[in-house]
């Protein structure tokens, strides 16, 4: 959501004043997307908007004009009302419970206060302007602005995990203004907090707030996020905090980010898309062709007909009557159930990604999770991995290794169990060098070292931003009373702006070594302030920090003008280990074809060890690593252009990689975009450093905009924006919280699930998907094919050779069901998949599911239903056999062939499938003759007079040899000569009963071998600057 500008908009809360409670929203929260009155027009709506159901809408419609309906309306009003209260039932099942969960939360008791007086009340009837009095564990009903707690030192704790998933608790602290005041007080306060109109930021609240008298003068206290307990929080470790309601209901900032994730569209529903559309191109023009041959034919033969009884002059509109009714016919040719079948299968997939048990974290007791249903067969098609570094790849669990301290190197060996990495690892450091932290409150903090105690008074806080890179504290000594600045942040944020004259080399050569080591670096600096320069300085602070237009900015520009002349104390090095097999995962991942890059904001050198360390690069002669950086812009720019030109040459003999940081990507995205793209295309692998958030999406959108497939993978909050923007997003559940977790498609506990997550899961929900889609195409076709050709045999008249009861039982029943054993196919073992990973890249480009491959399902339902209309006719078009036992024969004829595609087609056999298949099969007959028996309708005894013939029995078998014969012999002998590296696996798989068994099949292996680099070679030789990727085809 954007935020709307701050200089107009804004709101002003009175605290406990009634006259003005009503301007604002109530505090009833509403997540349900209808009600029980607008629900059936709004979800038909929003069902109709779909272009397919749109157009089954208006051939359901066409159907209940009798004069051009060949078969009753029932054929297409049947499936369709089946479709739609499927997904309708669905769609309120799911509103119905979230508004079980909103009624629950309403409901909940809460306690205000009123002019002193403490009483209990709804959730939903708190207004703004009203205190809230929170006890320890409750969860907080709305937005509030803290103004006391039971603490003396005016903080309370606040487990945020609810709304940015980060486990560990927040402090908030009681604005100054406040501070002071008693229980009794706090309940009968007047005031008024100026704040911006809600927004969805819950990092951020810049506002003001006044105490009018007598309580307190009225001068403007600024207030920031961390004076303020957001909904859907709870209160922890605090016995009471009580607070002023500014935000309510759907207007707080839980409530603003809430809302409908974009709805992704898979690489193979977009093909599925084209398909469709060339389908219902092929269905107009054929439906044009037959119209115009329908008329001439009766024009010129029709009328001469009289057992047809046409008119000789019909109405206006008669020259639209037959290709009306060919559209009618032929609209089957796109099948109506192929949406709801690929959401079941879809739903299938996500499920089999939670249930299995190789991908469960049992150190942190986390499974993984699929929380976007409808993209699993993307990732099968991932071709670019963009990976966060800490937390991601490492363990996030910091060890204290050494530091440099007054030219003096040091090495520590200290472990510590951290909350927020990095500062507790120092301080836990420092504890072990008898420098210990023994009380910390928000205005004052007690150190004890060497058998005394040392005080200080916390003065100011210079927040850490991503832009600045540091941070800062104004503390005071409570023993000599001067006025410290300490800092600390990155070496490129602090060592620049040390004192003249002093020698930073040393620091740097430290900086370096570290880096080299693969360490995270932080530096230290402090300097003396000046009694005036403080006051004055804390002056322009306060007026920044009041500031309600651009607050953020202003407090920057103030801070930086106190962070000068530092005198640098020293530098930190902490470790970071990598993950178990993040090795060996990058490793299998990059033989599957996938290009990974790694995205941090570490130095450049700590990236590279990692890379070295984790696989990403090697240190072999045929690798190099390309630096894209300078010390001006044309400086980098020429470093860019000279990378693209290497990367070109020799991208197919080397295994290259570029490096460059944040800096540099600014200045190449404003000025070269276009060739930083066409070397991110080359480029298999790169480490980019220093990135901030928006950068890491930027790279992503770029790769994105080049057509490729991307995954973005973090942990972390500051992941998010990457995970979001890549086309499917991972979050890994891990020590800086649940938040990139939540945000994305997947999570998983470690990095190293990855690789069953796209070669297992991803694979083998593509591979299935192109099946399911083009076998509903098929079915489809073959028996909208029967019905052409069955025109040429009726005049062209639009005729339909089936009745209304069999297409609906077709499209519904009888093909449905067999398709859907596909979900638990797998063409090959899943060790052998993880053996062999290059063969991802069949699902990379699109081999299963790409046009050439969906003609041949149209040829072979062209083919299946020339046999099944040739051999029917021959065996009963004669004068004794009636329409109906015509029908049914040829309808036998389809419901055999395709219980043999699917079983052709089918890898791996399980019981389901087999009941599935061949039940499905017996069914088939079953329905049948119990309608055969119901003398009422057209198909009464019909089902008894075939079976009961040996001339339907060996129809069929014909049927089944001519329809399949050709079909089993092409795939015979196409494996025999011309074998696919699938096809030489499966082959070893069925002769040893494992890939494992290599016995005397060394001569098959190697060929397999062979296969794979050629398709790995192929598919490098393909990535260059001309190169259009499938999803851009």
């Amino acid at each position: 959501m954007e935020v709307t500008s701050w200089t107009t908009m804004k709101r002003f809360v009175y605290i406990n004043d009634d006259s003005c409670r009503y301007s604002y929203c109530g505090n009833r929260i509403s997540n349900t997307k209808y009600t029980f009155w607008n629900f059936l027009p709004k979800n038909l709506w929003e069902q109709f908007r779909r272009f397919m159901n749109q157009y089954f809408l208006i051939i359901a419609c066409l159907q209940l004009w009798s004069h051009i309906a060949p078969v009753s309306p029932a054929t297409t009003w049947g499936p369709l009302i089946i479709i739609f209260i499927v997904s309708a039932s669905k769609e309120a099942w799911d509103d119905y419970n979230r508004y079980l969960s909103d009624k629950k939360a309403n409901e909940r008791k809460v306690w205000v206060v009123k002019d002193g007086t403490h009483r209990q009340i709804k959730a939903q009837e708190i207004h703004v302007g009203d205190i809230v009095w929170l006890h320890e564990n409750d969860e907080i009903p709305c937005d509030l602005v803290l103004i006391g707690t039971s603490d003396p030192q005016g903080i309370c704790y606040v487990e945020m995990s609810n709304l940015d998933g980060e486990t560990d608790l927040k402090t908030r602290f009681v604005p100054s203004i406040s501070a002071n005041l008693s229980a009794d007080q706090l309940g009968k306060v007047k005031g008024v907090v100026e704040c911006p109109n809600p927004d969805n930021d819950i990092r951020r609240f810049d506002a003001n707030m006044r105490l009018f008298l007598p309580i307190i003068d009225n001068e403007a206290c600024p207030l920031t996020i961390n004076n303020t307990l957001l909904q859907s929080c709870y209160l922890r470790h605090t016995e009471w905090a009580c607070g002023v309601a500014v935000y309510t209901g759907n207007e707080t900032k839980s409530g603003m980010s809430r809302g409908t994730a974009e709805t992704k569209l898979t690489a193979a529903d977009a093909m599925i898309d084209k398909l469709t559309i060339a389908i219902f191109t092929f269905q107009i023009i054929v439906v044009l062709l037959l119209g115009y041959f329908g008329n001439i034919w009766k024009d010129t033969q029709g009328l001469k007909q009289w057992y047809l009884m046409y008119p000789m002059e019909g109405p206006w509109y008669d020259f639209l009557v037959i290709p009306l009714r060919f559209e009618l016919l032929c609209s089957i040719m796109i099948p109506i159930s192929i949406k709801v079948t690929l959401d079941l299968a879809k739903g299938v997939y996500a499920k089999f990604i939670d249930w299995d048990e190789q991908m469960f974290d049992w150190e942190t007791n986390t499974p993984a999770h699929s929380a976007n249903t409808a993209i699993s067969e993307d990732l099968g098609q991932v071709q670019y991995i963009l990976s966060d570094k800490t937390g991601t790849l490492t363990e996030n669990r910091m060890i204290f290794k050494r530091c440099c301290i007054s030219d003096t190197i040091n090495d520590g060996t200290v472990s510590y169990k951290a909350q927020s990495q990095d500062e507790e690892a120092l301080v836990n450091a420092a504890s072990n060098l008898n420098m210990m932290l023994i009380s910390k409150d928000n205005s004052s903090a007690g150190i004890y070292f060497n058998g005394s105690d040392f005080h200080y008074e916390l003065l100011d806080i210079l927040e850490f931003t991503s832009d600045r890179k540091r941070m800062s504290v104004v503390i005071k000594d409570g023993q000599t009373g001067k006025i410290l600045l300490l800092s600390k942040g990155a070496d490129e944020a602090i060592l620049p702006r040390a004192s003249a004259g002093q020698q930073i080399q040393r620091y740097l050569e430290a900086v370096e070594m570290y880096s080299q080591l693969g360490l995270r670096t932080l530096c230290l600096g402090w300097r003396d302030l000046e009694e005036d320069e403080y006051k004055e300085w804390s002056k322009k602070f306060r007026e920044a920090s009041c500031s309600l237009h651009n607050r953020e900015s202003k407090i920057a520009e103030v801070c930086h003008s106190l962070e000068r002349d530092l005198h640098i104390l020293g530098v930190t090095a902490i470790e970071d280990r990598l993950q178990d097999g993040v090795p060996e995962t990058i490793k299998l991942l990059r033989n599957a074809g996938i290009n990974v890059w790694m995205l941090t904001g570490d130095k450049q050198n700590t990236a590279i060890q990692i890379g070295l360390l984790c696989n990403l690069i090697t240190s072999e002669p045929s690798s190099q690593l390309l630096s894209i950086t300078g010390k001006t812009e044309e400086d980098i720019l020429r470093s860019l252009e000279r990378a693209f030109i290497i990367m070109k040459n020799t991208c197919e003999t080397k295994d290259l990689a570029f490096v460059l940081d944040g800096c540099a990507l600014e200045i190449i995205l404003k000025h070269s975009k276009e060739s930083f793209t066409r070397l991110a295309m080359l480029s298999r692998t790169a480490i980019c450093c220093r990135m901030t958030p928006l950068q890491k999406a930027q790279l992503v959108a770029i790769l994105k905009s080049a057509g490729y497939l991307t995954l973005g993978i973090g942990d972390g909050g500051n992941d998010v924006r990457m995970i979001q923007e890549a086309n499917i997003g991972v979050g890994i559940s891990g020590r800086e919280g649940l938040q990139a977790a939540r945000a994305a498609d997947y999570s998983i506990g470690k990095f190293k699930f990855l690789r069953r997550l796209i070669l297992i899961h991803g694979r083998y929900s593509y591979n299935r998907t192109a099946f399911i889609s083009q076998y509903s195409f098929y079915k489809s076709l073959n028996i909208c094919f029967i019905q052409i050709l069955f025109a040429f045999l009726s005049g062209l008249s639009g005729t339909s050779l089936f009745n209304s009861t069999s297409l609906m039982a077709y499209n519904v029943f009888y093909t449905s069901l067999p398709v859907m054993t596909i979900i638990f196919d797998k063409d090959i073992s899943e060790t052998t998949v993880l053996q062999h990973p290059q063969i991802l890249q069949h699902s990379q480009a699109g081999r299963l599911l790409n046009p050439i491959t969906f003609c041949g399902w149209i040829g072979r339902s062209l083919y299946h239903a020339l046999v099944i209309f040739f051999i029917t006719i021959c065996a009963y078009a004669d004068e004794k056999s009636e329409m109906q036992e015509l029908s049914m024969v040829a309808l036998s004829g389809c419901i055999w062939i395709q219980a043999f595609v699917v079983t052709m087609d089918t890898n791996s056999f399980t019981y389901p499938q087999i009941i599935l298949i061949w039940g499905n099969f017996v069914a088939f007959y079953m329905i049948n003759l119990i309608l055969s028996a119901i003398p009422s309708l057209q198909m009464y005894t019909i089902m008894f007079h075939l079976c009961g013939q040996p001339s339907y029995w060996i129809t069929m078998a014909l049927t089944v040899v001519v329809g399949m014969g050709p079909v089993m012999a092409f795939r015979y002998l196409r494996d025999m000569y011309r074998p696919s590296a699938i096809n030489m696996l499966q082959q070893i798989e069925q002769s040893n009963g494992s890939i494992q068994a290599f016995g005397g099949m060394d001569s098959a292996l190697e060929s397999v071998r062979t296969n794979l680099t050629d398709l790995v070679t192929d598919s490098r030789r393909n990535s260059d600057s001309n190169y259009q990727p499938l999803l851009s085809d």
